[in-house]
């Protein structure tokens, strides 16, 4: 199972939901971690991924959060 990370900070919806939705659908893929920074971005990736069927866990880092994805 493959990892990826996206580093979204300063990017303005929706293009980190782009980003991610792009990243889970990459064959071989089983997660993806998205650092953002603000909470909107952090609402819409995760609500993105749960609609795919991915699991979600956030981690807040400063004034950031690691939205970390996993395939079920």
């Amino acid at each position: 199972m493959k990892s990826k990370f996206i580093d979204c900070c300063g990017l303005s919806c929706p293009e980190p939901v782009i980003q991610a939705r792009k990243a889970m659908q990459e064959s071989g893929i089983g997660e993806v971690k998205v650092r953002v920074d603000s909470s909107a971005a952090r609402d819409n990736v995760s609500r993105s991924a749960r609609a795919l069927g991915w699991q979600v866990q956030i981690n807040t880092e400063n004034d950031r959060y690691l939205v970390t994805l996993t395939r079920s």
